[in-house]
């Protein structure tokens, strides 16, 4: 079992043509995932040749989301496009119909995304991301950039707002491997939420235990932890990135903005602790936790 994401997706790639998109889309089909189409209105009608196993495979390009869908039967569309050129693509992909909307582009504007967003939520789409690494379900199929080869199919469910730790937990418990892994991204606002996955992995019943990766800034994860404590039966491990940051300094991730005591590490490893979560200081300390509770 998995969340979001399984065999049976049917993927289009809207941006495919384009560098990041021909590379992350070959990463993709030699993982396993079934991309059926790409979109680009200037190459209509064309295809792109991608290695597949000993072989090759042709992905055909269509001019509109809805197009794609129509020939494709396509229920996942991932995006790699320009900042600038993002948000039209998710209404086009909302407008189409596609039920999981991935989007990878880093540096979009709040602006656009509070936008699409709330266009998203009244059409009843997910969204996942933007600025996040995508999600897998190792050994069924992967959507965006994540590493398929660090890790095979699991009782862990793995939700993160770093694309870095998603790797490296994954990496650290690859010996009892994942049945869903979402990069959710870092900024202010984003389409999945940690409760959203929580509440995924919850009904999920082959997701025996949960590992939370959260960082400083925002109030996500101390929302997070009240769900846990109200809604969740399942073992939760947690970490949160951030500790050693010096007060006052903004992170990387433009979600990551600290004011007074709220939103720094250890109010929300505090909080969480409260809601009976294990929180280790490190990834690898978080790792010999959920360890330990699937020995």
């Amino acid at each position: 079992m998995a969340i979001f994401l399984t065999e049976e997706s049917k993927v289009i790639v809207q941006g495919m043509t384009g560098s990041e998109g021909q590379k992350h889309t070959t990463r993709m089909l030699a993982s396993g995932t079934n991309v059926v189409g790409g979109v680009n209105p200037r190459k209509a009608g064309t295809s792109v040749t991608f290695p597949a196993g000993e072989g090759t495979v042709d992905v055909p390009v269509f001019g509109t989301v809805a197009d794609a869908l129509e020939k494709t039967g396509a229920d996942v569309s991932v995006i790699f496009v320009p900042p600038a050129f993002t948000k039209a693509a998710v209404i086009e992909a909302v407008d189409a119909g596609v039920p999981l909307v991935v989007i990878i582009t880093e540096g979009v504007p709040v602006a656009d995304t509070a936008e699409f967003f709330a266009y998203a939520q009244d059409k009843g789409v997910r969204l996942v991301g933007p600025n996040c690494p995508g999600l897998i379900s190792p050994g069924k199929s992967n959507v965006g950039i994540i590493p398929a080869d660090i890790t095979g199919p699991g009782r862990i469910g793995l939700v993160s707002k770093s694309g870095t730790l998603t790797y490296q937990m994954m990496y650290e418990l690859r010996d009892f491997g994942f049945s869903t892994a979402v990069g959710i991204g870092g900024d202010p606002i984003i389409g999945t939420t940690h409760i959203d996955a929580l509440a995924a992995f919850e009904a999920d019943p082959e997701t025996e235990l949960i590992v939370m990766i959260g960082e400083i800034g925002g109030d996500a994860e101390e929302r997070a932890a009240a769900f846990i404590q109200e809604n969740v039966t399942k073992p939760v491990v947690g970490y949160v990135a951030g500790f050693t940051a010096p007060e006052g300094k903004t992170m990387g991730h433009a979600g990551a903005i600290v004011s007074g005591s709220s939103g720094t590490a250890q109010a929300k490893k505090e909080a969480l602790e409260a809601a009976g979560v294990k929180v280790g200081k490190t990834p690898s300390e978080t790792a010999e936790l959920a360890r330990a509770l699937l020995s």
